[in-house]
């Protein structure tokens, strides 16, 4: 009796077993092309802080929250800081630019459309922040040797571009890069070119002389 409900039970494991292996491999390969379906994705987020202000600009509280709302922010290189003040108050900008300059970041013209309505004798600072990321990698969808259509693994481009989205300084960079005035400054453009033309060369000085006297074994 033992012998028989073993085998009973054998049958259903082993369509089960092979249901799985199947699942695992049976992903769909179908990009036959060697680009890779794995892109950055760019993602912008807002975050706001609303300051009192007076005639003469913040007062040294406000600009204390200020100060200390961007390093729990750790505002950085890619930020962009903006001020959304009706007022258009420009001793209120100064105080805000004079605390953002201190990051090495400069207020930036325009403002983000944001959540609610700024009140009267307040303005509001917004950090727009960029991020990048590759989803879905890495992508090990795809483990069967078989690969019928001669496909690219849908693994393929998660480490490069997962780098390129790590390591990009700023990631508003992968949707349009930084543009250039149009102007050629001729003392930076000649100054490689120069230093290349002055360099004397490595041989002027004649061969050094070696000695061989007094030498080992």
């Amino acid at each position: 009796m033992r012998i028989i409900n073993t085998r009973k039970l054998a049958a259903p494991l082993a369509v089960t077993f092979a249901l799985t292996l199947s699942a695992c491999g049976g992903v769909s390969m179908d990009n036959r092309t060697l680009y890779s379906a794995k892109q950055p994705v760019v993602e912008r987020s807002n975050y706001v802080l609303d300051l009192n202000t007076t005639a003469s600009g913040l007062p040294v509280s406000e600009q204390q929250r200020l100060d200390g709302w961007f390093q729990t922010m750790d505002l950085r290189y890619g930020d962009r800081v903006s001020i959304d003040d009706g007022s258009y108050n420009l001793a209120v900008r100064d105080d805000i630019a004079t605390i953002a300059g201190r990051y090495g970041i400069l207020v930036a013209e325009g403002t983000p459309v944001t959540a609610g309505q700024v009140g009267p004798g307040q303005a509001r600072v917004v950090i727009t922040r960029t991020t990048a990321s590759v989803p879905d990698c890495p992508d090990w969808s795809h483990t069967a040797e078989g690969n019928d259509k001669n496909a690219t693994n849908p693994n393929y481009g998660c480490a490069v571009y997962g780098n390129l989205a790590a390591m990009v300084a700023n990631p508003e960079d992968l949707v349009q890069g930084q543009q250039g005035t149009g102007e050629t400054i001729v003392t930076t453009s000649t100054k490689a070119i120069e230093s290349y033309r002055e360099q004397a060369p490595t041989g002027e000085g004649g061969l050094a002389e070696t000695s061989t006297a007094g030498g080992g074994k």
